[in-house]
């Protein structure tokens, strides 16, 4: 089985990191925290201490690599472009070897690795939404009824789907003759908590008149196991979606999910040349709708009479990879949204995958900012392309005490499209 790189394959990389601090500007956690083990050049001392031998995985150092939300925002700003969120994940793999994963690693990787426990999860959780979950009066989002393991009291969950989206779709959707042909890999927050993101993506796709393939066998990207240190799992789940999306030919495979975006556009592609191919076709579903020509149809489209005010927030995992304007010129072309930018829409909202689990307290320090600058643009809706980002958006703007929801794009576009 291909595998992801080791420590030790990132000397170079290593070494190119000059201690400048220009990444001190930049980190989220640094930021909230104003302790150098919390920001990139501290943490690259610690991953050549731990090659050296000069450091043990234990204590201090256990606690200042787990403090990264492995958002890349320091590798964008750095002059020598060292990538600390990939020598980060490396470093949690050598640690998870050496100590074992964490009992929050251990259930991520059950999960991941078991579809079908993880389905199981998810459908039984959703059949029981009304005793375990309760609504936020006059706020979007629920609480848990009950306290949970490493879940903090206050914070607002989505609820699981007791049907998740690829059980209510088929797997081949036929678009119009001569339109491109693309597989749609769903991700899990798609599939088990906002089902309505994944269907307004297929009316869009429908719109437009593209063929769609939902391979019902593809599993998670792996992000949370990368998150979490656990590389087996990460290079079992690649290995499962090759195999799934390489099964029928296709133009390109889209997400909409910037976390997806990045395992199968820049964290596979390490493994191999044959995910170096499959990461060239995966493409972000606005990338993808701008080449189509939607921003162009929707801006012909009448102007709404009335209109709602809706800012951006950028995902790290877009962001660092240069997917910033395709997002806004399709929300600048709806008729029915005034679109306005809010002051840090490019910093991270603090989710960082098991990070917020880990680290809630840190992970809501992070999330405030945004949350207040979503409130000073004067938003009602804040929109994004990721689900993780909503789910930290929405926890956030709920702790502000303001009435914004956060959305996914498709939603609005869908919201504008001519009724069939």
């Amino acid at each position: 089985m291909a595998k992801l790189k080791d420590l030790e394959d990132y000397q170079e990389e290593i070494n190119q990191c000059v201690k400048c601090g220009a990444c001190r500007a930049h980190c989220p956690v640094f930021a909230a925290e104003k302790r150098e083990g919390r920001v990139a050049r501290g943490k690259v001392a610690l991953c050549q201490a731990l090659l050296t031998g000069d450091v043990k995985a234990e204590g201090k150092v256990l606690e200042d690599l787990s403090q990264c939300l492995l958002c890349g925002s320091c590798e964008a700003q750095c002059p020598n472009k060292v990538p600390t969120d990939e020598i980060v994940a490396a470093a949690r793999r050598r640690i998870v070897e050496e100590r074992g994963l964490t009992t929050v690693g251990t259930a991520v990787a059950a999960l991941l690795s078991r579809p079908r426990l993880m389905n199981l999860a998810a459908k039984t959780s959703g059949a029981l939404s009304n005793l375990l979950f309760k609504k936020i009066p006059e706020k979007s989002g629920l609480h848990l009824r009950f306290p949970a393991p490493y879940l903090e009291e206050g914070r607002t969950l989505p609820p699981l789907t007791a049907k998740p989206f690829r059980e209510r779709v088929p797997e081949v959707i036929p678009g119009d003759p001569g339109r491109p042909t693309v597989a749609f890999f769903t991700g899990c927050g798609i599939n088990y908590m906002y089902p309505e993101i994944g269907e307004a993506l297929l009316k869009v796709l429908k719109f437009i008149g593209v063929t769609v393939i939902i391979p019902k066998d593809q599993v998670c990207c792996g992000l949370p196991a990368v998150s979490a240190g656990a590389g087996a799992t990460v290079e079992a789940l690649a290995a499962e979606n090759l195999r799934a999306l390489s099964r029928t030919p296709v133009d390109q495979i889209v997400t909409a999910c910037a976390s997806c975006s990045a395992g199968l556009g820049k964290i596979h592609p390490q493994m191999g040349e044959e995910y170096v191919v499959q990461g060239k076709k995966c493409i972000d579903i606005f990338v993808f709708l701008v080449q189509q020509g939607l921003a162009e149809k929707l801006a012909a489209l009448p102007k709404a009479a009335k209109q709602t005010k809706v800012t951006w927030h950028d995902p790290c995992h877009l962001r660092t990879r240069g997917i910033t304007k395709e997002p806004r010129q399709i929300l600048a072309s709806l008729p029915q949204v005034d679109f306005v930018e809010m002051a840090g829409a490019a910093s991270c909202c603090g989710l960082g995958g098991t990070y917020s689990v880990y680290h809630y307290q840190h992970s809501k320090k992070i999330g405030a900012k945004k949350a207040a600058n979503v409130k000073a643009s004067g938003a009602a809706l804040v929109a994004t392309d990721c689900p993780g980002c909503i789910m930290q958006l929405q926890d956030s703007i709920n702790h502000l005490g303001e009435q914004a929801r956060a959305v996914h794009l498709l939603e609005l576009v869908v919201a504008a499209l001519p009724e069939e």
